[in-house]
């Protein structure tokens, strides 16, 4: 078969379509073979061979050269071989031209099906090998419709899917509004490949910023973290390799016009830059700026910090509805515990009466706890007797007895606070049943004459039964000293 313009078209899709030449050109193949078997069955021998330079494709039937055919669809006689060839010889296979233009109508639409669904699989496949590449980039799409809360975004060749768990909370899109994401994951299903895109992930900010920020693409500032509460507040820690280089100012711009482009991207999203430290402690005094911090207690073993902060920088630190404080912990890494000073010398307090008032504990070898990092009993009740040899003029035969007391002491204090409650229920049922509104219904209804004259008469017989007072009483009354 030729056709005059068909390497044009076979081009013209490939570069239309991003498929390449090889795939379609196998397409056209397949699908010329599929016409044939559909026309003379599937037992035929037939190979098909497309020629680029003149662009012909060509359908060639096979059979075997034997003395005597049982199988005329694949076997022919010697004599009619030697009419084709006359060098051939028994158990040849001789190879002849189909005219194409005889498969019929019904092949030619089963051809055509083969070279769409090639195609669509073919398209797919160049798809998903563009987009897999690009996997935690930037891609700017058109809005095209809304799916269930989702919505499609048009990439051009494909589509995008910016699901509704990582936009951002109050955005809203029409149809047609252009759109800035980040391809979040790629994936190849059945139907073809899934493009995910997010507004409200962490690397879209971060990606935003190398944008802006030349030093960042340069390798000079780098972000070591970021936290994020899409739509409302934002914080990413930078650093700089360059000591010359503040990496908070190159991220800020001049006059703020770095980082405000962020804002307008992000829609108003506000953004806290900190300067990145290698001390954690330090680093999660930067991250609660612009909050200031009295003293940070670390506890590696559960990766988490008591964090103390003037009465007066409390709200600052915590932040609305503790945006600030779950920020920061998201960014540093640690789970923070922010207290008020007052309250925490409070706690240290009642903390240090709790020592004091064990058995045996006099004044030095509470503050000698205190020192060893020991602030009330329940620290002691659960320390080891190794924990306890660490203080100053400590014995092992002290520390049992210590960690002993001091494990009594709690049990006492968990049970007093049992009976309290238990009493407190006592009293909360009995003063329930006394005010039970069945008892204050009267039996009988007086007529309101009897009751003035009945109540007249009870206030008479109180006034002449009460006793007088003993002259003496007063005496009773010692005088203070």
């Amino acid at each position: 078969m030729f056709v005059a313009d068909i390497k044009r078209v076979v081009d013209q899709v490939s570069r239309d379509k991003g498929i390449d030449r090889e795939i379609l050109i196998s397409a056209l193949e397949e699908a010329l073979k599929s016409a044939a078997r559909k026309k003379y069955g599937s037992k035929i021998d037939i190979e098909v061979q497309y020629n680029d330079d003149s662009g012909e494709i060509e359908v060639f039937q096979f059979k075997d050269v034997v003395e005597t055919v049982e199988d005329p669809v694949l076997e022919i006689t010697l004599e009619e071989g030697r009419e084709l060839d006359a060098d051939c010889e028994i158990g040849d296979s001789l190879g002849t031209k189909m005219d194409t233009s005889t498969f019929g109508r019904i092949a030619a639409q089963s051809a055509k099906q083969v070279i769409i669904q090639k195609m669509k699989d073919a398209e797919k496949d160049a798809i998903y090998a563009s987009f897999i590449d690009r996997k935690g980039e930037i891609i700017n799409g058109i809005v095209q419709r809304m799916d269930r809360g989702d919505i499609i975004v048009n990439l051009g060749h494909t589509e995008g899917v910016l699901p509704v768990r990582e936009q951002v909370p109050r955005e809203s899109y029409r149809r047609g509004d252009r759109l800035r994401a980040y391809i979040l994951d790629v994936l190849l299903e059945t139907r073809g490949p899934q493009i995910i895109l997010s507004r409200g992930h962490k690397e879209f900010l971060i990606d935003l910023f190398k944008t802006e920020v030349p030093e960042i693409s340069e390798g000079i500032v780098s972000i070591m973290e970021a936290a994020r509460e899409p739509g409302v507040r934002a914080k990413i820690a930078v650093s700089s390799n360059n000591s010359d280089i503040d990496p908070v100012g190159a991220c800020v711009g001049m006059k703020g016009s770095r980082v405000q482009n962020v804002v307008q991207e992000l829609r108003g999203e506000k953004i806290d830059i900190i300067p990145w430290h290698l001390d954690a402690a330090k680093f999660v005094c930067n991250a609660l700026a612009p909050a200031e911090i009295s003293r940070v207690i670390i506890d590696d073993s559960n990766r988490s910090m008591e964090v103390i902060v003037p009465d007066d920088y409390l709200s600052i630190a915590i932040g609305k509805r503790g945006q600030n404080v779950r920020l920061a912990s998201k960014l540093t890494g640690w789970h923070l515990d922010v207290q008020s000073e007052s309250r925490y010398n409070e706690t240290m307090k009642s903390g240090y009466e709790t020592l004091v008032a064990l058995s045996d504990v006099g004044v030095s070898l509470a503050d000698a706890l205190y020192e060893g990092g020991f602030f009330s009993i329940d620290e002691i009740s659960i320390a080891s007797v190794e924990d306890l040899m660490q203080v100053r003029d400590m014995t092992e035969d002290k520390a049992q007895e210590l960690i002993s007391a001091a494990r009594q002491a709690v049990l006492d204090a968990e049970g007093d606070g049992e009976e309290d409650d238990l009493q407190s229920t006592g009293e909360t049922e009995s003063e329930a049943q006394e005010s039970d509104p069945g008892d204050n219904i009267p039996e009988e209804i007086e007529a309101p004459g009897d009751q003035i004259e009945s109540g007249l008469e009870a206030d008479v017989a109180d006034v002449e039964s009460e006793p007088e007072a003993p002259a003496e009483k007063e005496t009773d009354v010692e005088p203070r000293e």
